[in-house]
């Protein structure tokens, strides 16, 4: 078909701009099971018969994803994202003078945040486990610093999602839609 007969049929129809994947199946299923299993956990403290395996199976996934984060596709790769210091404040610098450079994966201060979140519910289902061993069972403080990790965790995912909210709108592209269907644009 020649050139201007496929300008003319596409002609009246918005051309959508092109999109690559980013996030394969794994870190798609991954990111929503956990949003479901943290909400979960989180609104079942005093109903310890379910409590504890939503935990235990949120560390399960935490573990997947640092094992995934090594091993997986290409931008599920720690080393595809993560960043060096400089590198992140250059970048932290650059969003607030409005100039951000926009990321196909992760941006530099999205891996920090992702990074802080699995540290932090690793930490928060481990003196969650310390908790059912006899040696801690009655431990106050441990039940008190368990609660106060979950509760950073909580303050984290609130920081999280302010930051998609304005990331979206600073690169004007929906970032929760990229997230489920795995595609951002070029």
């Amino acid at each position: 078909m020649p050139a201007t007969a496929e300008r003319e049929m596409g002609a009246g129809r918005a051309e959508r701009p092109a999109t690559v994947e980013v996030w394969d199946p794994f870190i798609r299923i991954f990111h929503w099971s956990l949003v479901v299993l943290f909400a979960l956990a989180w609104v079942t403290e005093d109903l310890q018969w379910l409590h504890q395996p939503v935990g235990y199976a949120i560390l399960g996934l935490v573990v997947l994803r640092v094992v995934w984060g090594f091993v997986g596709s290409r931008h599920a790769r720690f080393a595809d994202f993560v960043r060096s210091p400089s590198v992140t404040l250059a970048y932290a610098r650059d969003l607030i003078a409005g100039r951000a450079p926009h990321f196909h994966s992760h941006n530099p201060l999205a891996a920090v945040m992702i990074l802080s979140l699995l540290a932090m519910l690793i930490a928060t289902a481990a003196s969650g486990w310390m908790m059912t061993l006899d040696a801690y069972r009655s431990a106050e403080w441990l039940e008190d610093f368990h609660e106060g990790l979950a509760s950073v965790t909580l303050a984290l995912v609130g920081l999280h999602v302010l930051a998609v909210a304005i990331m979206t709108v600073v690169h004007g592209e929906n970032l929760v839609l990229a997230m489920i269907t795995g595609r951002k644009r070029m």
